[in-house]
């Protein structure tokens, strides 16, 4: 009588492949990173844009937030009418007497376009997050939502004492440039990988 040998056929019960199951689970992290990397690049830009206009409509006056012919370059003061125009919070005496003074208004609109460039580029971030965050600080001052009267006794009309868009915008920034979002849709990467960037990474 002969005997033949049956290959080991194990147990009879699938086992998952961990392999593949990794492999998967890589293939949609890698998916997500790259989503998010995209999502915080468009932010960015959008931000940057935001930051741009602002520049070049008080600059040129476009006649939106500024009137026709009342542009920088017409002669007139991209800080003179809002801060002349703060009626509440503590530095509201402060805010006046820097209204339309020369050195106001070119560190303002330097702030809007340097910002502005920055974000669009994807360049930078560190540096153009703590010049706008200073920006949106100010600018908070200026509106100081936690007020419920102006100085005249009006009815501020604040819609949030303390959570406001300059409030959003200042987080915004700092999440930016704190995620690297300039390596999408921007020149982040190459800029990153410059030498004199490397030895300063403050200018990242």
């Amino acid at each position: 009588m002969s005997t033949h040998d049956h290959p080991h056929r194990g147990w009879g019960i699938p086992l998952p492949s961990f392999r593949r199951r990794s492999a998967a689970h890589a293939a949609t992290a890698a998916r997500a990173d790259t989503a998010r990397a995209y999502a915080l690049g468009s932010l960015r830009l959008f931000m940057g844009a935001v930051f741009l206009w602002a520049f070049l409509d008080k600059t040129f006056g476009f006649g939106y937030s500024t009137a026709s012919g009342k542009g920088w370059i017409d002669g007139g003061s991209p800080t003179e009418g809002f801060l002349s125009g703060v009626a509440a919070g503590p530095m509201e005496s402060t805010f006046h007497s820097w209204a339309g003074d020369a050195w106001a208004d070119w560190l303002f609109m330097a702030g809007l376009l340097g910002v502005g460039l920055a974000l669009v580029a994807g360049v930078g971030l560190r540096l153009a997050a703590a010049a706008g965050t200073a920006m949106m600080i100010l600018m908070w001052m200026a509106e100081w939502p936690p007020a419920k009267h102006l100085s005249d006794g009006s009815l501020s009309l604040s819609t949030n004492p303390v959570v406001d868009y300059h409030v959003i915008y200042a987080v915004a920034l700092i999440a930016l440039a704190a995620t690297c979002s300039g390596d999408a849709l921007g020149a982040g990467g190459r800029w990153a990988g410059l030498s004199f960037v490397r030895r300063h990474r403050w200018l990242r």
